[in-house]
């Protein structure tokens, strides 16, 4: 699947017939290995995109390929012996960047609608109720695609959002729920703006916050969740953005559901900063906490206990009815890498449904 994946993404040795006859038995694979692990709202597992965000340049106009510096976590600059360890040991993905050079518009939706019929089949072939489909934010895309064409960073924005829309509609419209992926209302401090002001970089979130809404102007809150995260590699963190610093903006998107790192030793004390703002009664009441309560980049299986200890720790916050059991962030990021291996991944998961069932058994007992 992963050749396949490249061979899209260059162009070379492609086959459109042999690439979607291969992403309908492996979604279906994915979504069944999720239900025999416990997993209630199952993915696609984004199976079709070669990452989690270049994807889009099929879908959109106004995209090249190009070759720009890649920008590179400032974390690991402060430690360029760990740098040079993770490169030698192929520990950095590799595909295709585009960068914006013309007008953004929808191009081809054709693989967004295969991907929404093949997650709704593999859900119907094994008894799912409930689905999601991942979708970039046009944040992420303006921070992580280089743009050479509008004239500022806020009107790039825009464009994405209005393009995006169309994508983002066209999930909820289908019965599917919506995941925007947003890691640069997180990620984005300690890579693109790694060099500005905290001020700086509030502000162009800002901005990402509101094209965000624009673009979901059409969509039901309560139809997406959002997943922020800062960057699911392993690494220092010791410039990730506190919690406490962009909450408010989290809290400003429209999206219901909010999914964020929980578990890691980086952010697993921020349940702190969740507390404070209900407190404070600065969490709007149509929000949903799903906090990470396993880790995305090592291959311990976190106890049931321990997964139901965190979830137990959020219901105390915001009540029982208003907490869903999450993971840090997706497995795998990129196709062909993944610091989890793939059996034990779903064993992860195994063991995440069993700690959500004894927190909910002492909750509603």
């Amino acid at each position: 699947m992963v050749e396949q994946l490249f061979a899209q993404d260059s162009g070379l040795n492609y086959n459109e017939q042999n690439f979607d006859t291969l992403m309908q038995t492996e979604v279906l694979n994915v979504v069944a290995k999720q239900k025999a692990s416990g997993v209630d709202v199952v993915s696609d597992g984004e199976m079709s995109k070669i990452s989690y965000a270049t994807y889009i340049r099929h879908r959109l106009t106004g995209f090249e390929i190009g070759e720009m510096p890649r920008a590179v976590p400032k974390d690991l600059d402060d430690f360029p012996d760990f740098k040079e360890r993770l490169v030698k040991l192929g520990a950095t993905p590799k595909y295709h960047r585009p960068i914006c050079t013309g007008p953004i518009a929808v191009k081809d939706l054709s693989g967004l609608h295969k991907d929404i019929q093949n997650l709704k089949n593999a859900c119907n072939a094994c008894g799912v109720e409930r689905g999601f489909m991942n979708s970039a934010s046009p944040g992420v895309i303006a921070v992580f695609q280089p743009n050479q064409y509008y004239a500022s960073h806020e009107k790039y924005l825009g464009a994405l959002a209005d393009a995006m829309a169309a994508e983002y509609e066209a999930i909820v419209d289908s019965g599917l729920d919506l995941q925007i992926d947003a890691p640069d209302l997180a990620m984005g401090r300690h890579i693109r703006f790694r060099d500005a002001s905290e001020a700086e970089f509030l502000s162009a979130a800002e901005q990402q916050v509101e094209a965000l809404n624009h673009a979901l102007r059409n969509v039901p809150a309560d139809r997406v969740r959002m997943h922020v995260c800062w960057g699911n590699y392993e690494g220092p963190h010791h410039h990730d953005i506190g919690l406490d610093r962009i909450i408010g903006l989290v809290c400003k998107a429209k999206p219901a559901t909010i999914l964020f790192e929980g578990a890691n030793p980086r952010h697993a004390h921020e349940w702190e900063v969740w507390a404070d703002v209900q407190k404070k009664g600065q969490l709007p009441d149509n929000k949903i906490l799903c906090p990470g309560v396993l880790d995305s980049v090592n291959n311990f299986i976190e106890h049931p206990r321990l997964i139901a200890q965190r979830l137990l720790t959020y219901a105390n916050i915001v009540g029982r009815e208003r907490i869903m059991a999450g993971t840090d962030c997706g497995f795998g990021t990129f196709a062909g890498y993944g610091a989890i291996h793939p059996s034990i991944g779903y064993a992860k998961l195994k063991s995440m449904a069993e700690g959500a069932a004894m927190a909910s058994k002492e909750l509603w007992s």
